[in-house]
């Protein structure tokens, strides 16, 4: 990915100074790089003819961009033919909010944001651990229906996050459709310590099991795991939950090495990039952990989750336990514009080792575990975590 990364980014620089042989203001160039862009690295060349590709371009340039954002307003008029939400414009705020989760940071309410497939309507992802939603038990699948008044559906998937971050302290009304029941609900922002990767020791039994919760895959998480997994192997731990419920992705590099660690030498995931080539991953001999291993999941696994669930699954290295997982099968990268604005594209398309395309699907378990679902998971009166430990149990004590 760090490859594809780079090519994508020199891809900027081929950027002309001029259309037609006229010179182009700061503001236009910034609509035709974007279009550039999109136009090299896109995943899906076929869809420029079916919604005119050269022609958005053209048009977007006969209208007056005398600013920031109306160029910004000129692009996201581009990409919205392409009937992609992944591939999207990030503001300045945005784009710098997107890196800082990446780094594992982020400021507001700790709302994790995604499409519902039926409708495209906005709906929660995964409340994160220890946010003001968190702690408003605000659950995964909820609508976002207005945010400080504003509808959801007129904001976009993009703008509606916007609107729910701002400066600690502030606060902001979030209203909500949860399963067909209206709920208000105001929150106050503030920075939230992402901490994506937890564990700890637990007893079924007399059996002595490691629990390991990735929450997002950002930069610190590869090394957070070893270091986990270290602690938890130095106490003898029998068997391994990976909890990966609510992990709605991040970084894919992230979630490669995590599955390095846990499979020895098996293939973990093939990208399929705009000309149909085919580059597969493949963990390297050994392994950190190598003992048994049960995984939770659920609609809120998505993206680089998956990537790493599809792979304990297909290698046969850890059944999956949960419901259904979220289905994100595209993979983006986050390109910088001339100015403080970026881009998000969707670049490449993933398959499991045995060749499944999760997109829009998802991964089923191998056991689907009862309703309802924990809003809490791993915190006390998580019935799944219970379930799961039994479960691990019951083949530990199989193979005896």
């Amino acid at each position: 990915m760090a490859q594809g990364l780079g090519l994508v980014l020199a891809l900027a620089l081929l950027a002309g100074p001029a259309v037609g042989g006229l010179a182009l203001s700061d503001t236009q160039q910034l609509v035709v790089d974007a279009w550039r862009l999109v136009n090299q690295s896109y995943v899906d060349p076929d869809r420029f003819d079916q919604v005119h590709w050269k022609r958005l371009r053209q048009k977007a340039l006969e209208q007056p961009i005398t600013s920031s954002a109306a160029a910004y307003d000129a692009i996201e008029a581009l990409l919205t033919p392409l009937g992609d939400p992944y591939t999207r414009l990030l503001r300045p705020d945005d784009y710098a909010t997107l890196r800082s989760n990446t780094q594992g940071t982020v400021t507001g309410v700790g709302l994790q944001l995604g499409l519902r497939r039926s409708d495209q309507a906005i709906v929660v992802i995964a409340p994160l651990d220890g946010s003001p939603a968190a702690e408003a038990q605000i659950p995964s699948g909820a609508e976002v229906v207005r945010v400080d008044g504003q509808t959801a559906a007129g904001l976009g998937l993009e703008r509606s996050a916007a609107a729910l971050r701002g400066p600690a302290g502030s606060k902001v009304l979030v209203q909500l459709d949860v399963q067909g029941t209206p709920r208000e609900v105001e929150l106050e922002r503030r920075q939230v310590d992402l901490r994506p990767v937890r564990s700890k020791r637990i007893r079924v039994g007399d059996h002595t099991l490691g629990y390991l919760r990735i929450t997002q895959f950002s930069e610190p998480v590869p090394q957070d795991v070893q270091d986990a997994l270290d602690a938890l192997s130095a106490k003898d731990i029998e068997g391994l939950i990976l909890d990966l419920r609510n992990n709605s992705g991040g970084l894919v590099s992230a979630g490669l090495a995590v599955a390095n660690d846990l499979l020895d030498g098996a293939p973990i995931v093939e990208t399929q990039d705009r000309d149909g080539l085919r580059s597969p991953a493949q963990a390297g001999p050994g392994q950190l952990y190598g003992g048994p291993i049960l995984t939770l999941v659920n609609g809120g696994t998505a993206s680089a989750s998956e990537i790493l669930a599809g792979a304990l699954q297909d290698n046969g290295r850890s059944a999956l336990v949960g419901s259904r997982t979220f289905g994100k099968g595209l993979i983006q990268t986050l390109i910088p514009l001339g100015d403080t604005s970026g881009l998000a594209v969707t670049v490449a398309r993933y398959l499991t080792p045995s060749g499944r395309d999760i997109q829009n699907q998802g991964i089923e378990p191998d056991v689907v575990l009862a309703e309802p679902e924990p809003l809490d998971p791993g915190g006390d009166g998580d019935t799944w975590l219970e379930q799961a430990g039994r479960l691990l149990v019951s083949r530990l004590d199989a193979t005896l």
